[in-house]
């Protein structure tokens, strides 16, 4: 190695999820570098922006404001307060879950994770023991009894007591590790974009389902005096490739028909992205001195909410273990605690997402009408609604006890 720097914690990727556990650890007191290849977006006209929007729930707010984060999202975070569950096709049904049942704050607060990443790069370029380096990936990790080697791909590199893999759903250093991964397909791809609408939104986010797959829209701060919505479009990936590439009228015209008119006519405020829909979990979360997080450790189809706000928990996790024992830091004690916390609530999470997700594919009329009825048994008998309310918000972190601010002004969506 052409050079060799000294830090606690090394964290590879620099995703959402890196930058956050990089700003984590840092806030804490421990010595950080973080290696990310990616650029950061600037706005949501670049055109590698992430279009995606997060509802981050509570747990995950609690997270921001214990790691100072959350003064510089408060402004740009819409709060939802309704999720709403509508069955169309054969049998119409629709039902919401208002958070008001559990609490006084919202389910959470959607943001654009464009938006997200810079802002939480932005703040860890003000951490005095966070140290970014920009266009770099990690190529190995060598783990020793007290320490680990981390080779960049720079050719330099750094010796750190805790490496953290958030370099995504590929993760190389995962597959150098020789940890293995079940991976569920479904032959879907989904569409990200955003839209402006007749019906303002209510703060309310709606789950429409249909053969296919889930068409969500969650609510955004209004854009040009129109009320507007992050959209996810799931769907057999050969529906999905071809309204991808319909012109704007076209598509417009088929999102109309396939939300069921409930916010009216839409107009497309932001490009179309599209990528495909899996489940993936890895068999272990550790390895010698390296822990899994984020995608490189589980990654689901885009439906409640839970992929984001469960890599969040993750850092929470191993930042709860850091802080009990930091002279443990890295060591075979800490991560096999971490791996014994959180794989066994991410199994449960990811095969109940895909049991979701395959009911929502569902074509057959019967098969949609006993989707419904299963939606409004869970809505109607309360102690089943609030269970599963507080179910979803669950993810091994701290529950809220922050009142964000209102947002004064919208970002683009």
């Amino acid at each position: 190695m052409a050079e060799m720097e000294h830090a606690d914690i090394f964290v590879a990727g620099g995703g959402i999820a890196g930058l956050t556990a990089a700003l984590a650890f840092a806030q804490a007191g421990w010595r950080v570098v973080c290696a990310d290849p990616k650029p950061i977006s600037d706005s949501a006209e670049d055109p590698e922006a992430d279009l995606r929007t997060t509802a981050f729930l509570q747990p995950s707010q609690a997270l921001f404001d214990r790691i100072g984060l959350w003064p510089r999202l408060a402004a740009r975070a819409t709060p939802l307060q309704v999720m709403k569950i509508v069955n169309l096709g054969a049998t119409y049904r629709s039902r919401a879950f208002d958070a008001a049942d559990i609490g006084e704050l919202p389910f959470g607060w959607n943001i654009p994770n464009w938006l997200m990443r810079r802002e939480v790069h932005a703040a860890l370029q003000e951490e005095p023991l966070a140290f970014y380096r920009a266009g770099i990936s990690a190529s190995s990790v060598l783990s020793r009894t007290d320490h680990a080697l981390v080779t960049l791909s720079d050719g330099s590199g750094v010796r750190a007591k805790l490496v953290l893999a958030a370099d995504g759903r590929a993760s190389g250093l995962r597959d150098a590790a020789g940890i293995g991964t079940r991976v569920l397909r479904y032959g879907q791809k989904a569409l990200a974009f955003a839209v402006t609408h007749k019906a303002p939104h209510d703060n309310v986010s709606t789950e429409i389902h249909r053969a296919g797959g889930p068409c969500t829209f969650v609510p955004l701060p209004d854009h040009g005096g129109r009320p507007a919505s992050a959209v996810v479009w799931m769907d057999r990936a050969t529906e999905s490739v071809r309204r991808h590439a319909l012109g704007n009228a076209a598509f417009e015209v088929e999102l109309l028909e396939r939300s069921g008119g409930l916010y009216g006519p839409v107009k497309l405020a932001s490009r179309r992205s599209i990528w495909p829909i899996s489940s993936q979990l890895a068999k272990r979360f550790y390895h010698g001195r390296m822990a899994l997080i984020a995608e490189a450790a589980h990654a689901i189809p885009p439906i409640g909410a839970q992929g984001l706000n469960m890599s969040l928990a993750d850092i929470a996790c191993l930042l709860d273990l850091a802080e009990a024992g930091p002279d443990r830091l890295g060591d075979q004690d800490m991560l096999a605690r971490y791996d014994r916390r959180r794989r066994p609530e991410v199994t449960a999470r990811v095969l109940g997402v895909d049991a979701l997700n395959r009911a929502s594919m569902v074509g057959a009329a019967p098969l949609q009408a006993l989707r419904a009825q299963a939606t409004g048994l869970l809505h109607d008998i309360k102690p089943l609604r609030q269970g599963l309310m507080l179910l979803g918000m669950a993810h091994g972190g701290r529950r809220s006890t922050a009142v964000p601010a209102t947002p004064p002004e919208a970002p683009k969506p």
